[in-house]
C-alpha cells in the first residue's frame, strides 16, 4: 500500500533532494502553478479533464468515473513506463489529494513501485506555502546590491550564488527584469510560482548569517514581495555599485539580446516615451526601428533610467552605503566578495 506524506514530510524529504515529485494533475494545472521542482505526467490531459468534468456536473457522478476508468485504462502501460523511468522514490499529487492521486498511486503500487501520495494535494501545499511566508523570519542581516540599470545586479548576485553565497534571486524567482522591458524574452511568473520559490529560497539560506539580494521595487512584473522582505531590504547593508556606461550597455546587449525582440522593444517603449523629452525620445525610437541598439540604450539610461534610478535612491537618506566603483562585473564580484569578509 503507498504511503500518505503530509506537508511537512514532504518539506524536509525536498530538502534533502531524497524524492522525485510528480504532478499528475493536466498540463495546464502544471502550468499555472506547481511544487517547484516537480515533474508532469498528468492522468488526464486538459481535454479529457474538461470531458470528465462535464459528465460529472450535467450526468451523473457514475457516468465521469466511467469514462475515467476508460481514458486511464488506454494509457495506463505509457503511464506506468514514465514513472518507471523515474529512479528512487517518488511522491504524486493532484489538486487536493482526491482521486487522481489516489488512482496513479493505487495503480504503480500494484505494479509494485515505491511511492506515496501528498495529502491535500497542491491546494495543501500552497496554504503551507502562504502561512510560511508570513511565520518565517527574514533574515536581517541583508547585504542590497543597488546600481543604475545595466549594473548586472542580478548577474552579480548569479555569480556570488555560483561560490555558495546565500543569494536571494528576485528577478529569477519573477521571471521578470524589474522593469518596463523587464519581460522581453520571458514569460513571468504568478504569484502562486514566486512564492514557492521564494520560500524554497529562503529556506535554503535559513542557517546562513546574512544573505544576499537586489534592491527591487515591491511589484517585479506580475508579482508582489511579502512586505517583512521590502523591510529587510530598508533596513540592510546597502552596496552601491558604479560601473562605466560603456560596461552596461554591453551588460544590457547580452542580456536582452533586443535585435531578437526589435518589435517587443518597440512596443514597450511606447509605454514610457510621453516620459522622455521629445526629441530624444524620437530619437531612441528611430533608434530602436533602424537596430542601433547600443545608441538606444545609451540614450535611454542617461535621459531616462539613471533620473529615475538616482530619484529613487534618495528615499534611502542616510542609510549606510558601501560604494563600489568596479570596471566590469567581475571587478565587482570580486569588491563585494572582499567587503563581505
Amino acid at each position: 500500500m503507498f504511503k500518505e506524506l503530509s506537508i511537512e514530510d514532504l518539506a524536509t524529504l525536498r530538502l534533502a533532494n531524497k524524492v522525485t515529485i510528480v504532478d499528475v494533475r493536466s498540463p495546464s494545472e502544471y502550468a499555472e502553478a506547481t511544487i517547484p521542482g516537480s515533474l508532469n505526467i498528468p492522468l488526464f490531459d486538459d481535454a479529457e479533464r474538461a470531458e470528465i468534468g462535464t459528465l460529472y456536473k450535467q450526468k451523473s457522478i457514475a457516468a465521469a468515473n466511467e469514462r475515467g476508468i476508460e481514458i486511464v485504462s488506454a494509457k495506463l502501460p505509457a503511464f506506468i513506463k514514465a514513472f518507471a523511468e523515474i529512479p528512487g522514490p517518488k511522491v504524486v499529487f493532484c489538486w487536493r489529494g482526491g482521486m487522481r492521486s489516489k488512482t496513479a498511486a493505487t495503480l504503480l503500487d500494484l505494479v509494485g513501485m515505491r511511492m506515496s501520495r501528498l495529502m491535500g494535494g497542491y491546494r495543501a501545499y500552497r496554504q503551507w506555502v502562504v502561512a510560511q511566508l508570513d511565520e518565517r523570519p527574514i533574515i536581517p542581516n541583508a547585504y542590497i546590491l543597488h546600481g543604475h540599470t545595466g549594473t548586472g545586479k542580478t548577474e552579480i548576485l548569479r555569480r556570488l550564488a555560483a561560490k555558495n553565497y546565500p543569494v536571494i534571486d528576485l528577478e529569477a524567482m519573477a521571471d521578470h527584469r524589474g522593469s518596463v522591458f523587464g519581460q522581453i524574452g520571458r514569460k513571468g511568473h504568478n504569484q502562486k510560482t514566486f512564492d514557492s520559490l521564494l520560500l524554497d529560497g529562503l529556506i535554503h539560506v535559513a542557517d546562513s548569517p546574512y544573505l544576499l539580494m537586489e534592491a527591487e521595487s515591491k511589484r517585479i512584473g506580475k508579482v508582489v514581495m511579502p512586505e517583512k522582505l521590502i523591510r529587510a531590504k530598508e533596513a540592510g547593508h546597502q552596496i552601491w555599485i558604479e560601473l562605466p556606461i560603456e560596461v552596461r550597455v554591453a551588460n544590457i546587449m547580452a542580456d536582452y539580446k533586443p535585435e531578437l525582440y526589435a518589435d517587443y522593444c518597440i512596443e514597450a517603449f511606447k509605454r514610457i516615451k510621453m516620459r522622455i523629452h521629445t526629441p530624444i525620445a524620437n530619437e531612441i525610437e528611430q533608434c530602436l526601428k533602424n537596430g542601433q541598439f547600443e545608441r538606444a540604450i545609451e540614450l535611454l539610461l542617461i535621459h531616462y533610467y539613471d533620473e529615475r534610478y538616482d530619484f529613487t535612491s534618495m528615499s534611502y537618506g542616510k542609510t549606510e552605503r558601501n560604494h563600489i566603483q568596479a570596471t566590469s562585473i567581475e571587478d565587482a564580484v570580486a569588491q563585494i566578495e572582499q567587503l563581505l569578509k
